[in-house]
């Protein structure tokens, strides 16, 4: 398949490595020639330096016999005239548009993205995003990562496993004879610093950051399986009010748990804003790091703090601060993959990363075949992907022990007649069943050729 992707940031390089890595004819487009230079050094891509709208540079990038563009700028009106020209000049069948402004994407309902007015066929939108990936570590305080899947009724968890975890040393084949009932199957683990799929006979230890499948009526169980309690979330700090900390705050004051929120903001004309545009919600003005308008915002008598600015590194610090006044849980907003390592010391539960949900949201229109989700973990290590079997694929009539998994990959529950279940060595995939793998990057296109045999886009 033939690819632009129109900006060579953190989010069009990471889509870049992506495709890339996966043989298709790539090239990326940035007006900055140094960022180019960076991606067609290290990855295999064409490059083309110029304005993403502009038609000249579009067609230097082959925009003529392009399959798709993906226009992932910093710029929403750059994206959304790339869509244009891509489209009226060149025929560009399928184009995504990352957009960021609210305006933008609340006009989605008034019909400006179809074909005769403005189109584009997906838009991405970062900060609504990162807002539903806040909301989902509340929903689940005892794990650094959750995706849902296959309609909601699977979870997918990360869970940090302590010294005092009940299963550790024990051969995962021994964990489905312990726990026959349990509808769960641990499908990845981090180890020092790698990312593998186990196998039935490889034993969990402490410091493992295990990718748990559960489904979600036997969320609890699984957790309390792996040492980890569960507890609601009723009173929250977020810091920072701008339209990802605005989303989150919005979301928990309307939702049915009735939780209590405060926000914390250092502009005051954001605060001004969000005390404007939120109804229940207390909005203080002032540095988050300031541990006198933390007392103020009561951080003591808090379950959690969400430190969403846009900076790094005052969403740890204030994510520290917090952590210090005795706040039991802190999550932060982090853009930069080189301060992840620096969570487990400074004592930080989890963090979200707005490049790999973006991410992810974009490859799950990119992928071939009936693929319903897609979800990036770490730095673009590995993919969870869920995808509807079709009559062509390899897959369709085969068992499960006849399917010839390549290393680095194990498959997940799925959705057989409606109902979720854990495969097993005797469970046949059929036409129209929903399947899930995760999969090491180096493995995802082997997943892809059992999941299809012709490009087939929903």
């Amino acid at each position: 398949m033939k690819i632009i992707i129109c900006g060579a940031g953190q989010v069009g390089w990471q889509i870049a490595r992506h495709l890339s890595g996966e043989r298709n004819d790539v090239t990326i487009v940035d007006s900055n020639e140094d960022l180019v230079r960076r991606a067609t050094d290290q990855l295999d891509v064409k490059g083309v330096a110029g304005f993403a709208s502009y038609p000249d540079v579009l067609e230097r990038a082959g925009a003529e016999d392009a399959d798709m563009i993906i226009a992932a700028t910093h710029a929403d009106e750059v994206n959304m005239v790339t869509c244009q020209v891509a489209h009226s000049v060149f025929g560009v069948q399928r184009k995504i548009a990352r957009l960021r402004a609210q305006s933008y994407l609340t006009a989605i309902h008034a019909d400006l993205y179809r074909r005769e007015h403005l189109p584009i066929d997906v838009v991405i939108s970062p900060e609504r995003e990162v807002a539903e990936a806040a909301l989902q570590r509340l929903a689940a305080p005892a794990t650094f990562d959750i995706e849902s899947f296959l309609d909601d009724e699977a979870q997918l968890m990360g869970v940090m496993l302590a010294e005092d975890c009940p299963v550790l040393n024990t051969p995962l084949r021994q964990l489905t004879d312990l726990f026959s009932t349990l509808r769960a199957i641990v499908v990845g683990v981090r180890r020092e610093g790698t990312v593998f799929a186990p196998g039935a006979n490889d034993q969990l230890f402490a410091g493992d950051a295990v990718y748990v499948f559960s489904h979600t009526d036997d969320m609890d169980r699984t957790l309390e399986i792996f040492g980890k309690t569960t507890q609601r979330q009723s009173r929250v700090v977020i810091v920072g009010a701008g339209n990802v900390g605005l989303s989150v705050a919005r979301a928990l004051e309307s939702g049915p748990g009735r939780v209590r929120v405060k926000v914390i903001e250092r502009s005051r004309a954001a605060a001004e804003h969000a005390a404007e545009a939120l109804e229940r919600t207390i909005v203080l003005h002032g540095d988050g790091l300031s541990a006198d308008l933390l007392a103020e915002a009561n951080i003591t008598g808090a379950d959690a703090i969400l430190a969403l600015t846009d900076d790094d590194k005052t969403n740890l610090l204030a994510a520290v601060r917090a952590k210090s006044l005795g706040c039991p849980m802190a999550v932060s907003l982090i853009n930069d993959p080189a301060l992840i390592p620096l969570l487990g010391p400074l004592n930080i539960d989890t963090y979200i990363n707005p490049r790999a949900t973006t991410v992810s949201s974009i490859l799950r229109h990119v992928r071939h075949g009936r693929v319903r989700g897609v979800y990036s973990l770490g730095d673009g290590e590995a993919e969870v992907m869920e995808a509807q079997v079709l009559k062509t694929a390899q897959l369709a009539g085969s068992f499960v022990r006849e399917i010839d998994l390549p290393e680095g990959v194990r498959m997940g529950p799925m959705k057989k007649s409606g109902k979720v279940l854990i495969p097993t060595g005797g469970t046949r995939i059929e036409e129209g069943d929903i399947v899930t793998f995760f999969a090491l990057s180096d493995a995802v296109p082997e997943i892809e050729r059992l999941l299809q045999v012709a490009i087939d886009y929903f």
